[in-house]
């Protein structure tokens, strides 16, 4: 689960000839100009906004156009030094990191701000108001494996402290202060049972979905063994998670797991407090076991990245194709 991750890094490029400097990037990195808005919307991890403005600006005020470039600011910089872009000045706009936090968001920013004396403001004005060694800590509750849109920011801390000072700190205190934001988790515990033995690529199934969702974080995984009936022993796969998430929220999305159309792939027990949630308690509407999990594969497919529905539909089709040679 990933609770923190870097924006992208804005960079303003002072120039008393605007057309020029805006052709010679245009041209360096095959990019147009684009409306800010659009630029932060497309923009992902450590990638770079270009804003090219007059010699005589000093602040590092976002304008309403702005260019997009997928690499890292140095390689840019580098770029811009090496194939002698007509730039007379450079300002940095400050760091944006966000954090994930799915709820309890007011009592986030509360709790964050006093910690690092920050400031609670609007995105737009932490970007007017920020300067180069400050910080913009933007909270969003959308897992943060996905481009994060203007519209699910749920609120911003801009933090008047040196950068990697800050970072530090936040990293180290991120457990303590997930713990005062969200006092409740759950615990729960799920299993895994294939009589054809085919653990790893259930595995990859289970952790790819877990991942990609942002469902929890994975506390402990390993071998275990149970017990179906009296003096029957099989070995399963177990795995615990901490989760914010409903218990029955996550059976329901891991029963589109089992099943694939009509085909059994695996049972998976999902369990809080040592007690099996049974498919029934998840199934209301729903008079099979089949509907239920055609709608819970549905909603799973709808939810993962098209990056992890190609690696488990990869997956599948070799179990699939497993399953009609044993049927031969």
């Amino acid at each position: 689960m990933r609770l923190l991750r870097f924006g992208p890094s804005i960079l303003f490029l002072r120039t008393s000839d605007i057309k020029k400097t805006e052709e010679q990037i245009s041209k360096i990195f095959g990019v147009s100009k684009t409306s800010t808005n659009e630029a932060l919307r497309k923009s992902g991890e450590f990638e770079t906004i270009l804003f090219i403005t007059g010699i005589e600006e000093k602040k590092t005020i976002p304008h309403e156009n702005a260019f997009l470039v997928k690499k890292r600011a140095p390689l840019v910089l580098k770029e811009i030094l090496n194939r002698d872009v007509f730039v007379e000045r450079v300002d940095i706009e400050c760091a944006i990191l966000l954090m994930r936090i799915p709820k309890n968001l007011e009592n986030a920013l509360k709790v964050i701000s006093e910690k690092y004396n920050g400031r609670i403001v609007s995105f737009e004005k932490g970007l007017v108001e920020g300067e180069e060694e400050d910080t913009l800590l933007v909270l969003t509750d959308k897992k943060l494996s996905s481009p994060i849109e203007l519209k699910d920011i749920r609120g911003s801390i801009l933090v008047s402290a040196k950068f990697l000072e800050f970072y530090r700190d936040l990293v180290i205190d991120l457990p303590i202060l997930l713990n005062k934001i969200l006092p409740d988790w759950n615990e729960i515990t799920i299993k895994l049972y294939d009589t054809a033995k085919r653990y790893e690529q259930h595995i990859e199934r289970l952790l790819l979905v877990i991942e990609d969702l942002d469902l929890g974080f994975i506390v402990s995984e390993g071998w275990d063994w149970d017990y179906p009936r009296p003096f029957m022993r099989v070995p399963i796969y177990k795995l615990k998670l901490l989760t914010w998430e409903d218990p029955m929220r996550v059976k329901f999305l891991l029963k589109g797991l089992e099943y694939r159309e009509y085909t059994r792939l695996v049972d998976i027990d999902v369990f809080v407090e040592n007690k099996k949630i049974s498919w029934t308690k998840v199934a209301k509407g729903f008079d099979s076991k089949f509907k239920l999990a055609k709608v819970a594969r549905e909603e799973l497919e709808k939810l993962l990245s098209d990056e992890a529905k190609k690696r488990l539909y990869s997956i599948e089709t070799k179990l699939l194709q497993g399953e009609t040679l044993q049927q031969r």
